[in-house]
């Protein structure tokens, strides 16, 4: 066995034109492995999935390889999803989904490995709900809105090109959205109808977040596809986003529905 720099300088002899045998004498390095070298070249190192170069940060294509899925994935992190650096692995992006919601976590789990393949993805319980995990040096690139502190205690603003992967894809961003931190419920109220107090039943949307630019981005959108919503009360610096005009709920169930 002969170590790399011992194949380095034989090969660069081997190169400048010396005979195999020149190049033995000088370097101990028998001829038979000389040849082999010689006729395979030295492989390239390879990159781990987790350094592979982001299509952020290398000459590659100008969007994620589904685009969809990153929509989806974009909705989920701005509400139950953080980025935390780890030591030689690069950051781990982490999404927590309700244990409830089975349905809910393959969806997560399968963007995660939508948006960047070459990696692995995890699933850990927690206590109540589940760590959907993935390691990668390139989440801040894919994620820029991550930064120290809590998310609405800090601005959150899209880029140009998640822009408009969320203008292409608005259903996509919504569902992850809703998937989060909104949820579709059955809200009950009486009236008085010839003289006869009756209870009616009707479905609605609510969509809860701290963050001012999160609930900007959620009725931004909404606009962008017909739906119509209400600012409800807010609690405790909780605002509350209400779906519930007959027309707006049935295009939501068609496109989002309740998370299972």
């Amino acid at each position: 066995m002969y170590d790399a720099s011992t194949r380095s300088r034989a090969l660069s002899l081997a190169r400048q034109g010396l005979s195999l045998n020149a190049v033995s004498k000088q370097t101990g390095v028998s001829r038979s492995a000389l040849r082999s070298w010689l006729a395979s070249p030295e492989p390239k190192p390879r990159l781990s999935a987790q350094t592979r170069p982001c299509f952020r940060c290398a000459a590659l294509p100008a969007s994620p390889p589904d685009v969809a899925a990153y929509a989806y994935l974009l909705g989920l992190y701005l509400g139950d999803g953080c980025i935390s650096p780890q030591r030689r692995k690069g950051y781990n992006l982490r999404i927590f989904c309700a244990d409830a919601w089975p349905g809910l976590i393959a969806l997560c789990t399968a963007a995660v490995s939508a948006v960047r393949p070459e990696n692995g993805v995890w699933v850990t319980q927690k206590q109540g709900c589940v760590e959907v995990g993935s390691y990668d040096r390139h989440w801040p690139c894919l994620f820029p809105q991550h930064g120290p502190g809590k998310k609405h205690e800090r601005p959150i603003v899209l880029e140009r090109w998640q822009q408009d992967i969320v203008t292409a894809h608005p259903w996509a961003f919504l569902r992850g959205l809703v998937h989060s931190d909104g949820c579709r419920i059955t809200n009950w109220t009486t009236r008085v109808v010839a003289g006869v107090r009756k209870r009616y039943e009707y479905p609605r949307y609510l969509f809860t977040n701290r963050s001012t630019d999160v609930l900007r981005l959620y009725t931004e959108t909404l606009d962008l596809v017909g739906v119509e919503w209400k600012s409800c009360h807010r609690n405790r610096g909780v605002q509350n986003i209400s779906v519930a005009r007959r027309a707006s709920v049935a295009l939501m169930d068609v496109h989002i529905g309740p998370k299972h």
